[in-house]
């Protein structure tokens, strides 16, 4: 069983700052939920992955969730592409494009390894200040020396090294790549999330629509992803509530700290209220998985209302 799941089960039992209102998973979303209305984000992302051969767009896909996360601020950093502007992890994705298009080898584990502040800088150039800017930068150079040293500079190789095991890619990716194991300790114990190792592989499976090196057994064992807008739409939705010293810090836009039992509640009861979403749709017949809810309540997120309570803000390289 996904650990994931196992581990954040503990968390939501004993949550003393989160509440799942089972009631309104009944009646704010299982009662009017479409299961046609379901769209994968990266089915409609800004850029066509499908350009690429299948092995660049392995490595486009892990090089873009290495550096996916953390991108709130005031203003917020944006990117100008082809006469549009994006922001957040679409703003990550044309930036990337962007480098390509300027003939930076971005898809290169070795220049990666050895990249630059300036070259990144380069590279991620946009209007506002993008958080953990140096933190990418090691990142990036960590995740190149690492699949130009051990897998011959191609992801590809690490999914081969799966035999088509989602669980098994899940534990390659966060032991390989120590940037991609994102866990906490919580009473004493430690609760795993793997937020940017579950939606690489989930990007995998439907870019490649689970086909060829999308292949995967055992995806519906993936748990959403928990970030801070999921759990934001939750909250809108009547599903997650908070108690009201963590509404207060949440609503006035005090900084939560990584790791700390309120952050790790939030975390941990997305990633459950998903789960018994999914249950309650199974109950009616609905075959669903959890990746498929988490795309239907990120992209619901980008229809921003100036109504909409703010996202818990976390200074965090796992989302």
């Amino acid at each position: 069983m996904n650990p994931v799941l196992v581990t954040t089960a503990r968390v939501y039992r004993g949550s003393q700052y989160v509440r799942i209102n089972v009631e309104s998973i009944d009646n704010k979303f299982c009662d009017t939920f479409d299961p046609r209305c379901i769209r994968y984000w990266i089915d409609v992302a800004p850029i066509e992955l499908t350009q690429f051969d299948d092995s660049d767009r392995l490595n486009f896909l892990f090089v873009f969730n290495a550096i996916n996360f953390c991108y709130w601020g005031d203003p917020k950093w944006a990117v100008e592409y082809r006469g549009e502007r994006y922001d957040g992890a679409w703003g990550m994705m044309v930036a990337l494009k962007r480098a390509l298009d300027d003939g930076i080898p971005i898809l290169d584990a070795k220049y990666l390894s050895n990249l630059t502040h300036g070259e990144l800088a380069t590279i991620l150039r946009g209007d506002g200040e993008l958080p953990l800017f140096d933190a990418r930068l090691q990142i990036l150079r960590e995740v190149g020396n690492i699949l130009h040293r051990k897998f011959g500079g191609r992801f590809s190789n690490v999914v081969k090294l799966a035999a088509g095991d989602t669980l098994k890619l899940l534990d390659i990716v966060t032991h390989e790549f120590p940037s991609f194991n994102d866990f906490a300790s919580y009473r004493g114990y430690k609760v795993y999330f793997h937020k940017r190792a579950q939606l690489l592989i989930a990007d995998i499976y439907r870019s490649f629509k689970g086909q060829g090196v999308g292949n995967l057994h055992g995806i519906e064992q993936l748990t959403c992803c928990a970030d801070y807008k999921i759990p934001q739409v939750l909250r809108k939705l009547g599903i997650l509530e908070y108690a009201t010293e963590l509404a207060d810090k949440v609503d006035n836009k005090v900084i939560i700290p990584h790791g700390s039992t309120e952050e790790i509640e939030i975390r941990a009861n997305t990633i459950w209220a998903v789960e018994f979403i999914k249950s309650k749709l199974k109950s009616k017949s609905v075959q669903i998985a959890a990746m498929d809810i988490d795309s239907y309540l990120w992209l619901l997120g980008q229809n921003k209302s100036p109504t909409d309570k703010p996202y818990h803000r976390t200074y965090t390289i796992f989302y």
